[in-house]
């Protein structure tokens, strides 16, 4: 993992911000622990010798091209909106991440299927599986970091999803997580 292109990265938040309002104004002093350590703590749930991943609603890059710089795994970030998908084309090209940006909607993005999606405050969990299933691999996993409403939305998408999931949420993270989705199928296609 090279910390010198992760800092690179949020230095190329910090700057682009104000003009496309990649984070809040109040979370600019704070990009690194709010937002690249925070990316960071998905990379022990990373499967091994995953050649490839998909993030969707990419906004500022989190977690994705914080992933893509940290392990060197391919990833293809959707984003619709084109200032930050600008943004994002060239933080990839200044930090020689291996990513491609994809200026589009998630549900018609021109991707084949990954071994591995995440995604960081696009949607409540019933939502983020109808967006992440066309885009996972047979035998894929999904890495969702949560807040504190993880209980409701997997409460909520239960009776209109069968999946597994493993909730990571060590002590130290307060009361968010991690849900690690895999074998992913809709309730009303049995």
């Amino acid at each position: 993992m090279s910390e010198a292109k992760l800092r690179q990265f949020a230095a190329l938040v910090e700057k682009w911000s104000p003009k496309i309002n990649l984070v809040s104004k109040s979370d600019l002093p704070h990009i690194w622990e709010r937002h690249v350590q925070d990316s960071l703590r998905l990379l022990p749930y990373i499967p091994a010798n995953t050649p490839r991943a998909i993030d969707l609603g990419s906004g500022a890059g989190f977690p994705g091209m914080v992933l893509c710089i940290a392990t060197g795994i391919p990833f293809e970030l959707i984003e619709s909106d084109t200032r930050k998908a600008a943004f994002l084309k060239e933080a990839a090209r200044l930090t020689g991440a291996p990513a491609k940006v994809h200026n589009t909607r998630i549900e018609v993005a021109p991707v084949e299927p990954a071994p591995l999606i995440t995604a960081r405050a696009l949607a409540a969990l019933d939502k983020l599986l109808g967006l992440a299933t066309p885009h996972l691999a047979p035998g894929g996993v999904c890495l969702f970091p949560k807040g504190r409403g993880w209980q409701a939305e997997l409460t909520a998408a239960s009776p209109l999803w069968h999946m597994n999931v493993e909730r990571i949420s060590p002590s130290e993270w307060g009361e968010s997580c991690i849900l690690k989705v895999s074998h992913i199928r809709h309730a009303g296609k049995d």
